[in-house]
């Protein structure tokens, strides 16, 4: 299952690359897919309301074999994943990208994306918040035309909180099933991660199907997922954030290198 899922992303990049090449010509075929892809999602969606009651029922079924006691790894995995997703996002992103090498500070960094991080916060869609970071991003004294790429592009490719959440996991499931992860499996759960999280879609619950790539890599049971769905929305709030952060990051550092940052912007807004 492993090596067909990379054929198909592989694919499919392949496919899309011909496709832009093709312009006009091609229209039909991404017109095509553009509505199946819009089909796909409205039946995400129909699914996703129904899934509160799936998991009260999974949920219940844990609890009532396990007892209280399968509590504490659910604790440990969100207390994990937010401590994971906030350094990253405030060190790495903030400090890192946008501090060192963009040259803007990261408190204004933040101060300035807050509207958009509130909104994903409570959204989990790194789609939905696409206008808000082009808003924010635009507000730090990257150019319109560096944004009007990076942003979009990055909320469909770009998913560094995802990552870290399929390694969080991957981590619960070694646990909770008893199973030594040896370091070569290690590797590959930080590969194939990062893989997985750039074909996830930038909607709620996304990153919990992308799971199944994660752990068929190690041979971790699939029931993780089942047991996972029960928080995945609290965990989904915390990866989120990584996600269009780094976009904005991404923008100010292509825009630095491009000579289209102007962080005197920034105090204009101010």
């Amino acid at each position: 299952m492993r090596s067909v899922s990379f054929q198909i992303i592989f694919f499919a990049l392949l496919l899309g690359f011909a496709l832009i090449k093709l312009g006009d010509k091609g229209a039909p075929v991404l017109n095509f897919f553009r509505a199946w892809t819009e089909a796909w999602k409205e039946i995400t969606n129909i699914v996703l309301e129904f899934t509160p009651y799936g998991v009260f029922g999974l949920m219940a079924d844990i609890v009532g074999k396990y007892g209280m006691d399968v509590m504490l790894p659910y604790i440990k995995t969100i207390g994990a994943c937010y401590l994971t997703c906030f350094l990253f996002t405030i060190f790495v992103q903030g400090g890192l990208m946008v501090g060192l090498y963009g040259g803007i500070s990261p408190i204004k960094f933040f101060k300035t994306m807050k509207e958009a991080i509130l909104f994903v916060f409570a959204t989990c869609s790194s789609v939905a918040t696409i206008p808000l970071n082009l808003k924010c991003t635009k507000n730090l004294g990257v150019s319109e035309k560096i944004a009007d790429f990076c942003i979009p592009f990055g909320a469909v490719m770009n998913m560094n909180g995802t990552a870290i959440y399929e390694a969080v996991a991957v981590v619960f499931a070694s646990q909770v099933f008893g199973i030594h992860l040896s370091v070569a499996q290690q590797v590959m759960v930080m590969v194939t991660a990062v893989l997985a999280s750039i074909g996830t879609a930038g909607i709620p619950g996304s990153g919990l199907v992308m799971l199944t790539i994660v752990l068929n890599a190690v041979n971790l049971p699939l029931e993780t997922i089942a047991l996972l769905a029960g928080i995945d929305r609290i965990l989904n709030m915390a990866r989120v954030i990584p996600n269009i952060v780094g976009d904005a990051a991404v923008a100010v550092v292509v825009a630095k290198s491009e000579g289209e940052l102007h962080p005197e912007l920034v105090k204009e807004e101010e």
